[in-house]
C-alpha cells in the first residue's frame, strides 16, 4: 500500500467536493461568471473523480489488469491514436450515424403515415412494438448474417434500435395538439398538410427531439454490441472484445473513453439543435435543457 498518495488523494477530493459546495451556492452579478461557474462545476467533479480514481488505483496497488489508473488509460490513449481513429471512423461515423440517421427517418416517416392512415394504425404500431422488444444480442448475429460482416450490418442494427423511439414519440407529438387549435386550423379551411406543418409538427418538435436525444445514446450502444458478433479488424466493438480476451485493459478503457467521449458530443449537439428549433417552448425559455 502507498499511503502518502492514497491519503493525497483523498485530501484533494475533500478540498475539491467543499469548493465546488461552495461554487455551486454563488450568485455572481456577471453573467459570464455564472456561466463559467455552471460550466466549472462538472468539470471540477470529474477532474476529481479521477484524481480519487488515481490514488486508489496507486494506494492499494491494484492490479492494472482489473482497474488500471487513469494516467495509464491516458498513457495508451495517446499512443493508441492511429488505431482508436480507425476504430471510430468505423463504428461512430459510418455505422452510427447513417443507422441513425436512416432508423430516426425511417420512424418518423411511418409515424406520419400510421397518423394519416387508421389502418396502419392498428396494423403497423403493434408490430413496431414487437420490434422495439427485440433483444440487439438476438438481433445483431441475423443482420451479420444477413448483411456481412462489415459496417452495414451494424447499420441494420441501429436501424432497429432506433426506430421504435422516433415512432413513438413522433405519433405522441402530433397529437399534443389541442381539439381547439385543430378546430381552428379547420375554420381557416387549412388542409390535412397545412396543418401538419404549421401546428402539428412544430408542437412534436420537443417529442422528437426526445427521441432524437435517447437515439444518440442507443445508436452507439446498438453499434459497439453488435460488433462483438462479426465485424472486420476494426471498430470499437471489435476492438473491447478482443483487448478484453489479451488482458490488455487499459485498451479497453482507452476505447470507451473515446465512445463516452463521441456519445456525449453527439447528445450534445442533438441538445443545440433542439434549443435552436424550440426556442418557443418554456422548458427552453426558462432556461432548462
Amino acid at each position: 500500500m502507498n499511503l502518502p498518495i492514497l491519503v493525497a488523494a483523498i485530501v484533494f477530493w475533500l478540498f475539491a467536493w467543499a469548493f465546488n459546495e461552495w461554487l455551486v451556492r454563488q450568485r455572481f452579478q456577471s453573467e459570464i461568471a455564472n456561466r463559467v461557474a455552471h460550466f466549472a462545476v462538472p468539470v471540477l467533479f470529474g477532474i476529481t473523480l479521477l484524481v480519487l480514481w488515481e490514488g486508489i488505483v496507486r494506494g492499494f496497488a491494484v492490479p492494472s489488469v482489473l482497474l488500471p489508473a487513469p494516467s495509464m488509460i491516458w498513457q495508451r490513449l495517446i499512443n493508441s491514436l492511429p488505431t482508436l481513429m480507425a476504430d471510430f471512423r468505423q463504428t461512430f461515423l459510418k455505422a452510427v450515424l447513417t443507422g441513425y440517421a436512416l432508423g430516426c427517418g425511417l420512424g418518423f416517416v411511418v409515424a406520419i403515415l400510421i397518423d394519416r392512415s387508421p389502418f396502419l394504425q392498428k396494423g403497423l404500431l403493434p408490430l413496431g412494438n414487437f420490434v422495439s422488444a427485440l433483444p440487439v444480442i438476438g438481433v445483431a448475429p441475423i443482420m451479420v448474417m444477413w448483411f456481412g460482416f462489415d459496417w452495414q450490418s451494424k447499420v441494420a442494427v441501429v436501424v432497429i434500435m432506433t426506430f421504435f423511439p422516433m415512432l413513438v414519440n413522433t405519433i405522441a407529438g402530433l397529437a399534443a395538439s389541442s381539439h381547439m387549435e385543430r378546430d381552428l386550423m379547420r375554420t381557416y379551411a387549412a388542409s390535412w398538410w397545412q396543418t401538419l406543418i404549421k401546428l402539428r409538427l412544430p408542437a412534436a418538435w420537443p417529442f422528437i427531439f426526445n427521441a432524437l436525444k435517447i437515439n444518440s445514446t442507443l445508436a452507439l450502444i446498438g453499434a459497439i454490441v453488435a460488433e462483438f458478433f462479426g465485424t472486420p479488424i476494426v471498430g470499437m466493438g471489435f476492438r473491447i472484445s478482443t483487448e478484453v480476451g489479451r488482458m490488455n485493459v487499459d485498451m479497453v478503457w482507452a476505447e470507451i473513453a473515446v465512445a463516452a467521449v463521441a456519445g456525449s458530443a453527439f447528445y450534445g449537439v442533438v441538445a443545440l439543435i433542439e434549443r435552436a428549433v424550440t426556442f418557443w417552448h418554456p422548458s427552453i425559455r426558462g432556461g432548462g435543457a
